[in-house]
């Protein structure tokens, strides 16, 4: 069974051990180096350099690609690193051993070509290469702006992919890293009791959000990746992006909560009803359900991705044209330090193209399904972590059976039921009787609408 702590260090209980977090994950990654064609790897990803390095400078760094690390085979990673969290590094990152440096690249093309940032960068990783006798052997290189690989190509250093190697690296994740994404689903569980106590009519997408984002920062999240706040007729088709809808009776509305703690994120989705629901979101909703308890019950080690995936409906059967128009959907992906990490299950995915499922893989199951009437959709995810035997839900706010939010009504029979339609007229067993049992008179159409009108 997985298991979360308090959410911060107690000198009375062992909890997450950083040391050994640091210290395993680097031990991994230079082997799987070791045992690869590569010389060395380079790292611009955030959250390579993270893993590698144990270094952090803020989320405001995640889109910059200003700083970067070099892990030669066999020997200790070197860091370079923005202004002064170089030095701050040096004070407070012992592990680096001096190895940590002041380092700038192009500033996403800010600072003139000309000024020679990028030949900077090549020169600086073409010395600690020489140094280690590796400038002959490939680089791996996970991602880079184009004026900086091709300076490294200049350099006379062979660039070759390093992100595949680091996410194969990244795929297992050790004991620590299990309580860190326990912990990170365990802030989102209380982030959707948070939001299922105040959803109501009148309140809008993006005030959900802001709840969202408060209540994770109050338990200790250190970045809020994003919320998907999807309401109403937005929910089909998915427009991946919050806006400022004011949810009504009768609502479908479904959330992602991405975030991080300690680097270690979630991809989480969940649907609810406002107030009520009608048949056809309840029915799209079970569709969900069903599609995804089928790939959860198809996880276990020795397992395929596309066996995995077998289980999702095909593009056709839910309104797209092929897999690749209906991506993201009916999908399967790892979660770590990122949100899409190894493995990816998905129809649009070969077979032969696919990965075999192994103990202390940690990745997110997503299905979606439209209602029959044709403005509606139901979004259920859930996060896995393979064990031995199949896998462990640890996402556990209540998704077996939609829930209803904001059901507060009161009627002289009794609560008002909630599955009925939005439109009235449809809630009755018999639409055209009087209160007494007679039935009203016939007005035509016409006539009706011109006395509407007058």
């Amino acid at each position: 069974m997985g298991k979360t702590f308090g959410l911060m260090a107690v000198d009375w209980e062992k909890r997450v051990d950083f040391d050994r977090l640091r210290s395993d994950r680097l031990e991994r990654i230079k082997g799987l180096l070791k045992s690869s064609e590569l010389g060395s790897l380079v790292c611009f990803d955030p959250n390579n350099i993270r893993y590698i390095t144990s270094t952090l400078i803020g989320t405001w760094s995640n889109d910059k690609f200003v700083r970067w690390c070099l892990l030669p085979q066999e020997r200790e990673p070197i860091m370079w690193d923005f202004g002064s969290a170089a030095r701050h590094h040096q004070l407070y990152n012992p592990w680096l051993d001096g190895r940590s440096r002041a380092g700038i690249t192009n500033f996403r093309g800010g600072i003139r070509p000309e000024a020679g940032r990028a030949e900077d960068v090549a020169h600086k990783i073409k010395v600690e290469l020489e140094a280690a006798g590796l400038a002959n052997e490939p680089v791996g290189v996970d991602i880079v702006e184009p004026p900086i690989m091709f300076a490294l190509q200049a350099a006379g250093l062979k660039v070759v992919d390093g992100q595949q190697l680091m996410l194969q690296a990244r795929m297992i994740k050790s004991v620590d890293e299990l309580v860190l994404l326990d912990s990170a689903c365990m802030m989102v569980d209380a982030a959707y009791e948070a939001l299922y106590k105040v959803m109501g009519p009148g309140m809008k997408e993006n005030e959900c959000v802001g709840l969202v984002a408060k209540t994770l920062y109050d338990l200790g999240s250190e970045h809020v990746e994003g919320v998907n706040a999807i309401s109403g007729e937005r929910t089909h088709p998915h427009p991946h992006i919050y806006s400022d809808r004011v949810m009504r009776p009768g609502d479908p509305v479904f959330f992602d909560i991405l975030h991080a703690y300690n680097g270690y994120r979630t991809c989480y989705y969940r649907t609810f009803a406002i107030g009520s629901a009608s048949a056809g979101l309840v029915d799209a909703y079970k569709r969900c359900r069903y599609y995804l308890d089928d790939a959860i019950s198809r996880v276990r080690p020795g397992a395929t991705t596309a066996q995995v995936a077998e289980a999702f409906p095909r593009a056709q059967e839910f309104g797209f044209p092929n897999e690749e128009a209906a991506f993201a959907l009916q999908l399967g992906h790892g979660v770590g330090l990122s949100i899409w990490e190894k493995p990816v299950i998905s129809r649009l995915i070969a077979p032969e193209h696919g990965d075999v499922i192994k103990e202390n893989m940690v990745f997110a199951l997503e299905t979606y399904w439209p209602a029959s009437d044709g403005y509606q959709a139901a979004r259920i995810e859930e996060q896995v972590v393979v064990t031995k035997t199949g896998c462990e839900v640890i996402t556990r706010f209540p998704a077996e059976e939609l829930l209803v939010a904001g059901q507060r009504y009161q009627t002289v029979s009794g609560p008002l039921t909630t599955l009925r339609e939005h439109q009235s007229n449809l809630n009755r067993a018999d639409a055209t009787a009087k209160p007494d049992g007679e039935k009203p008179n016939t007005v035509p159409a016409t006539a009706s609408a011109g006395k509407e009108m007058g």
